[in-house]
């Protein structure tokens, strides 16, 4: 019987009893934003050339945790657009960032659920992309019960529209090689509860399992969360691809789910056990995942905070938590 069933034969917790996240969450990703005025005006101008008109107004936006320009801008001509720029300056892997986001986006089905790409602007060690402007916002957080099922099943169908894989990526193993694994590398589970320290060896052990688990032939997103989704009147829309990967069709789901979970608690392990149990995931597939991603953000959160992204690390804190909670949940 595999871990998930044993927990499944468990008897339920009454709901008013069940445990929210254990520490706060952190109430929304925050990079170091700067204005679109700020950006150096040669790439301004060569964005505005691009596009075919001049910017007239530009209202940063605050979600996400990209350093740089992140804007949805006017132009003179009435059109919109969504600008995001970065230079070497506020960090100097995201331009790079940039450029993997734009080469991956580009060769996205037009039918599929994101935005289309409009304009790649690389100057001076700066890159500027401009994309098509999405009339919607992120799901509220805590999240809405409608919204995350809402978001669960456009993943599914997205899933299903890039299985095989439109674009050429490395495969998820080669991607995480370096950074899951932490639980077996080992480092101070203290801060994070006598579960967790008590239980070590054990998600060490379903960790190891986790490159097998995660193989697949879909192009994952790989870093979904709320700040990364835009819910409008009749879709769901999937941003930010700098970091693609190929992978197993249901796997954005478990690496989202930290992040819903350190807001909404045990109501939204049931929403996504359900949700994977009705798409018909191998249980020790998932746990396998879960035990990486817990580790891998339990290990950075202790970390300094990179240069630009000055919220990270509680964030990465908060998502671990959530992480730990859903394992307790499958490991008993």
């Amino acid at each position: 019987m595999s871990d998930q069933g044993a927990a499944a034969e468990a008897p339920p917790t009454p709901r008013a009893a069940r445990p929210r996240p254990e520490v706060p969450a952190p109430p929304a990703a925050a990079g170091a934003r700067m204005p679109w005025e700020a950006a150096p005006a040669g790439l301004r101008a060569a964005v505005e050339a691009r596009l075919g008109a001049s910017v007239v107004r530009a209202v940063t936006q605050v979600g996400g945790f990209s350093p740089g320009v992140a804007a949805r801008v006017e132009l003179a001509d009435g059109r919109r657009a969504f600008v995001k720029a970065v230079g070497v300056e506020a960090n100097p892997d995201s331009p790079d960032l940039h450029r993997a986001e734009a080469r991956i986006s580009a060769a996205l089905p037009a039918e599929a659920p994101v935005p289309r790409l409009l304009a790649l602007v690389d100057l001076d060690g700066w890159v500027a992309l401009a994309f098509e402007d999405v009339d919607g916002h992120t799901p509220a957080q805590p999240w809405r019960p409608e919204d995350l099922e809402r978001v669960l099943t456009a993943q599914s169908e997205l899933a299903a529209a890039l299985d095989p894989s439109p674009v050429r990526v490395p495969a998820v193993a080669e991607s995480f090689a370096e950074t899951f694994g932490a639980w077996a590398r080992g480092f101070d589970p203290e801060p994070f509860g006598p579960w967790t320290r008590a239980h070590v060896d054990r998600l060490a052990a379903h960790e190891a399992y986790w490159s097998t688990a995660a193989e697949g032939t879909a192009l994952v997103h790989r870093d979904l969360r709320a700040d990364n989704i835009l819910l409008t009147a009749d879709r769901v829309v999937f941003v930010d691809w700098p970091w693609a990967v190929l992978g197993a069709a249901w796997l954005d789901v478990v690496l989202m789910a930290p992040s819903v979970i350190m807001h909404n608690g045990e109501p939204a392990v049931d929403l996504i056990e359900a949700h994977l149990a009705a798409r018909r995931v191998d249980p020790d597939r998932i746990t396998a995942v879960l035990a990486a991603a817990a580790g891998f953000f339990a290990e950075r959160c202790l970390r300094p905070a990179p240069p630009g992204l000055p919220t990270v690390r509680a964030f990465q804190r908060a998502q671990a938590h959530g992480a730990l909670l859903w394992l307790r949940r499958r490991l008993g």
